[in-house]
C-alpha cells in the first residue's frame, strides 16, 4: 500500500512539472502586451499562393499529346541543332506539364514547369488564376520562367473573389502599342493607386530561368507611412491574383518566325507574397469550422473575415484599424464590472435622450433633447406598457437578445438570490428574418 501511495505521489508531482513547464512555455498574445493591454498585431508573412489550386487558359497536352522545341544551353549547342524536341502529354505523368506545378515546393535542382499549348504568338492572352481564399495584403507576385520571359504581360488583382479585376503592374517593350500606356510613368500621390507599365524585363536572356518580380509598394510615395494611407492599404489588398501572358516576342525579333512548336510560356513557380489581411486585430488566420475557408482569429473585440467590425455590444468608439501607436480596440458599452443598478441607470438616460440601439450594427445616438415632465409621464407610460408584451421564446431570438436576456437574469439571480421574472428585459419585435428576430431593444429596470 505504501509502495502505491508513493507511486502515486510520483506520478502527481510529475503531471504538475509538466503542467508548470507548459504553461511558463505557452507563448503570450502577440495582440496584447505583457500588462494585457491591447496592442498592433499582424499575421506570419507567407507565400500564399503555396499549395494553392492555379487555373490556366491553356495547358500542353491536356487535348492530346503535342511537340514541343525548345533551345539548348549554350554549351549543349553542337552540330545536331540548336534546340531539342519533346512531347507534352496529360494523361502521362512522365510527360505532363501541369498547372499544380506552379505553386508547388520549387526545388531548383529538380524543376517541374507548367507549360502551355504551342503557337501562342498566334494566339495570345494565356492567363494564370490564382485564388488566395480570402483578403490578404499582397507585398509582391514573381513568376520564375522555364522557357524565355514573354515580351508582354500584366499582373491583375481582384478584391472581389474574381468579379472584378484591375491591373497591378504592365511589362513590355511597347507599352502603348500593347496596353494603351506610358513606358515608366513617374508615380506620384496622386496616382499611386494605378498601375504602370515597364520594360525592365526586356533583355531576353536568359533563356529560362529568368524572373519577373513585381513589388506593390516599390516607388510608392506613401509607403513610408503605410498605417496612415487607406489609399496603398487598398491598393495592397487582393484576393486573387491573374498573370496574362500577352505577346511572346515582340515583331522584329530574329525568332519571331520560328516554328510554331517553339512558341510556348513555361513556369516554374508563381510565388505571391504577403499576410492574411486582418487589420491588425489578429495574429493569425485559421479554418472556419462550416466553410473550411480562412478567417482571421480576431482579437480586440472585433469580429469579421478580416476583423472589420466590432463585436456586438462593443460600439462605443467607431471601429479603427490598429497601427503601430494605437491598437484601437472596440470597447464595449460599459465595463465588466459595472453592477446592473448603474447600468440600469444608463440605460434609462438613453431612453431619455431618445436612444435606440440597432442589434447587429453601429448605435448611432440621437442628439438629446430637453426633458420635460410631460416627455418624463409619456415614457414613464410606455414602459408600463412595454411590461404587458410577453418575452418570446429564447430560441427564436438572435443571439446578441438570448446574451442580453442570459447576462440580466444572471445579474438578478446574483442580487436577489432568485431567477429572473418574466419582465427582467422587454423585446420590441420589429422586422422579422426566417430564422432569426431582428430587434430593436431597449433595457430598463422593470416596473414591476
Amino acid at each position: 500500500m505504501r509502495t502505491v501511495s508513493l507511486a502515486l505521489l510520483a506520478l502527481a508531482g510529475l503531471c504538475l512539472a509538466v503542467a508548470r513547464a507548459g504553461a511558463q512555455g505557452s507563448s503570450p498574445d502577440p495582440c496584447y502586451d505583457e500588462h494585457g493591454a491591447a496592442r498592433r498585431c499582424i499575421p506570419d508573412f507567407v507565400n500564399a499562393a503555396f499549395g494553392k489550386e492555379v487555373r490556366a487558359s491553356s495547358t500542353c497536352g491536356a487535348r492530346g499529346p503535342g511537340r514541343y522545341c525548345a533551345p539548348l544551353p549554350p554549351h549543349e549547342k553542337g552540330e545536331g541543332g540548336a534546340r531539342t524536341c519533346h512531347t507534352c502529354d496529360a494523361a502521362d505523368p512522365r510527360r505532363a506539364h501541369p498547372v499544380s506545378y506552379l505553386t508547388d515546393l520549387n526545388n531548383p535542382h529538380n524543376l517541374t514547369c507548367w507549360q502551355s499549348e504551342t503557337g501562342v504568338q498566334r494566339a495570345p492572352n494565356v492567363s494564370l488564376t490564382l485564388s488566395l481564399g480570402k483578403k490578404f495584403e499582397v507585398t509582391y507576385v514573381s513568376v520564375q520562367f522555364c522557357s524565355r520571359r514573354p515580351d508582354s504581360m500584366v499582373i491583375s488583382k481582384s478584391m472581389d473573389y474574381g468579379k472584378t479585376w484591375v491591373p497591378f503592374q504592365f511589362y513590355s517593350t511597347q507599352c502603348r502599342k500593347v496596353y494603351n500606356r506610358p513606358s515608366r510613368a513617374p508615380i506620384t500621390k496622386q496616382n499611386e493607386q494605378e498601375a504602370v507599365c515597364t520594360d525592365a524585363h526586356a533583355d531576353v536572356r536568359p533563356l529560362s530561368g529568368g524572373l519577373v518580380a513585381f513589388s506593390t509598394l516599390d516607388g510608392r510615395p506613401s509607403a513610408h507611412d503605410f498605417d496612415n494611407s487607406p489609399v496603398l492599404q487598398d491598393w495592397v489588398t487582393a484576393t486573387d491574383i491573374r498573370v496574362t501572358f500577352s505577346r511572346l516576342r515582340a515583331p522584329g525579333e530574329a525568332d519571331e518566325d520560328e516554328d510554331e512548336d517553339a512558341q510556348f510560356y513555361a513556369v516554374s513557380d508563381l510565388q505571391v507574397g504577403g499576410r492574411c489581411k486582418c487589420n491588425g486585430h489578429a495574429s493569425r488566420c485559421v479554418k472556419e469550422r462550416d466553410s473550411g475557408g480562412l478567417v482571421c482569429d480576431c482579437k480586440h473585440n472585433t469580429a469579421g473575415a478580416e476583423c472589420d467590425r466590432c463585436k456586438p455590444f462593443h460600439y462605443d468608439r467607431p471601429w479603427q484599424r490598429a497601427t503601430a501607436r494605437e491598437a484601437h480596440e472596440c470597447v464595449g458599452e460599459y465595463p465588466l464590472e459595472t453592477t446592473r443598478h448603474e447600468r440600469s441607470q444608463h440605460h434609462r438616460q438613453l431612453q431619455r435622450a431618445g436612444a435606440r440601439n440597432v442589434l447587429g450594427s453601429q448605435p448611432v445616438p440621437h442628439e438629446a433633447a430637453e426633458e420635460s415632465e410631460t416627455e418624463d409621464s409619456e415614457l414613464s407610460r410606455d414602459l408600463d406598457d412595454l411590461s404587458d408584451i410577453p418575452v418570446p421564446s429564447s430560441k427564436y431570438m438572435c443571439p446578441d437578445v438570448r446574451a442580453v436576456m442570459h447576462l440580466l437574469q444572471e445579474d438578478q439571480t446574483e442580487e436577489h438570490g432568485r431567477a429572473a421574472g418574466p419582465c427582467s428585459v422587454q423585446i420590441v419585435l420589429d422586422v422579422c428574418h426566417p430564422t432569426c428576430f431582428c430587434c430593436l431593444w431597449l433595457m430598463f429596470e422593470p416596473p414591476c
